[in-house]
């Protein structure tokens, strides 16, 4: 596969890794169909108990690769472009929230950067999230002329309510860290030097908890917030 992705195991801990710093890790048709392989390749390996989601460089995910509108100053012209790319791509992001979502693996976001529309939906897809102080997060896509995705709405909208995910989406506020732990978006901030520590002494923390406690758990939670049957532990078998 190219290099826009690095995955990394260490024992029971993968890290899957945005590789782009130069274009601040976008996100493309490309991109995220091998991102889909990766999460599917973390997902049927039974040894990994946490996977960590993060960024190479200064950014987390940029969202949206808009360098097809670079240089167009007539704004119709780039809110069409930027439409068309959303319609082509719109069931691959909702497959890939789903899987990662869903992912038997504890998966945590270390946010080591911007995490810019489809780029914070992948964050906010994952079970823990730590930031740095300086991460910045918004959805620009109405801004940009088109609705932010359903999935990502949905997403969103079961992490904060109808009334907050409206004020994100519409006003393409752009947030930082800090702001974000008391909405519940965050779980904790730490400066940039401390965040691969941090990270890795929660994963460190999460590896040898029972692991169809933790899936049964994290299962029962995502059905409450996103709807679905609770799941039977009889159900869970690819993890001992």
């Amino acid at each position: 596969m190219p290099d826009h992705f690095v995955l990394d195991k260490d024992g029971r801990i993968a890290t899957l890794r945005f590789n782009r710093p130069e274009k601040r890790n976008p996100l493309n048709e490309e991109i995220l169909h091998e991102l889909e392989a990766l999460l599917h390749q973390v997902r049927d390996d039974s040894a990994v108990r946490v996977m960590i989601l993060t960024g190479t460089g200064n950014t987390f995910c940029a969202g949206a690769d808009l360098s097809q509108t670079k240089g167009i100053t007539d704004r119709h012209e780039r809110e069409r472009i930027f439409a068309s790319y959303r319609q082509r791509r719109g069931r691959l992001v909702g497959r890939i929230l789903d899987t990662l979502v869903h992912l038997e693996p504890i998966t945590i976001a270390a946010v080591n950067g911007y995490a810019v529309g489809g780029g914070w939906a992948l964050a906010l897809g994952c079970d823990f999230r730590i930031a740095v102080e300086e991460a910045q997060f918004w959805f620009p896509e109405v801004d940009l002329g088109v609705p932010l995705s359903p999935d990502s709405t949905a997403l969103l909208t079961a992490h904060v309510g109808p009334t907050l995910a409206k004020e994100i989406i519409i006003t393409c506020r752009r947030y930082m860290a800090e702001e974000l732990v008391p909405l519940g978006l965050l779980n904790r901030v730490v400066k940039k030097d401390a965040l691969a520590t941090a990270v890795g002494e929660l994963a460190d923390s999460l590896i040898d908890k029972n692991p169809k406690a933790v899936l049964v758990s994290k299962a029962t939670v995502n059905a409450a917030a996103f709807g679905g049957a609770v799941v039977s532990p009889d159900l869970i078998l690819s993890r001992d």
